[in-house]
């Protein structure tokens, strides 16, 4: 069991995880962030990200990872590629939080920017067209839908807000129903 008290465990490793490790460490708190495995959320698979300020050019999603992890790791954040499986605790007495490689650490303060992750379908041509056509993010990607019809998968509030967003950019939006009812889910 590792004894030593942090002041601020950060849980997750995506953009707002790490730009939180970025602060933290460069005001001298002592910073473990648990980024999960693997690290880096669902910007490791982002091929071309564009509305990330300072790339005139946009910049690929892995390669806007590592930089980030390097600039936390130069102002002394230490990264765990680990995932969170129990956070007990309060701010009184601290917190205490175990891994699934059962390693234990103590903070004072616990972040949680765990970030989202998408609902995929399954399919094998889906995991192979992600980033030339199949994206999980139409506030991330929906530019690059300009004038083209477009399809998004769900019939939840995600899929709708999804859809209602592709709306500034795509000619024509087919919503397709997941659940076996056909039923849209979404509130109205």
């Amino acid at each position: 069991m590792n004894q030593k008290t942090r002041d601020l465990i950060i849980i997750g490793g995506g953009p707002a995880g790490l730009t939180a490790a970025i602060y933290t460490s460069r005001a001298f708190i002592d910073t473990l962030v648990i980024e999960g495995n693997p690290h880096g959320g669902q910007l490791t698979i982002t091929n071309d990200v564009e509305n990330f300020p300072g790339f005139k050019n946009g910049v690929m999603g892995p390669t806007l990872i590592e930089d980030m992890r390097e600039q936390a790791k130069r102002f002394k954040s230490e990264l765990l590629e680990q995932n969170v499986t129990q956070v007990s605790g309060d701010f009184k007495s601290g917190f205490t939080v175990t891994t699934d490689s059962e390693s234990v650490f103590k903070a004072k303060s616990i972040l949680v920017a765990s970030g989202a992750s998408a609902k995929w379908i399954g399919l094998a041509s889906e995991i192979k067209l992600r980033g030339k056509g199949v994206s999980a993010c139409a506030t991330c990607d929906g530019f690059f839908f300009k004038d083209k019809i477009v399809a998004v998968v769900g019939g939840g509030d995600s899929a709708m807000e999804e859809s209602m967003f592709l709306t500034k950019f795509a000619s024509k939006i087919y919503v397709l129903v997941r659940s076996s009812k056909e039923q849209m889910r979404a509130s109205k």
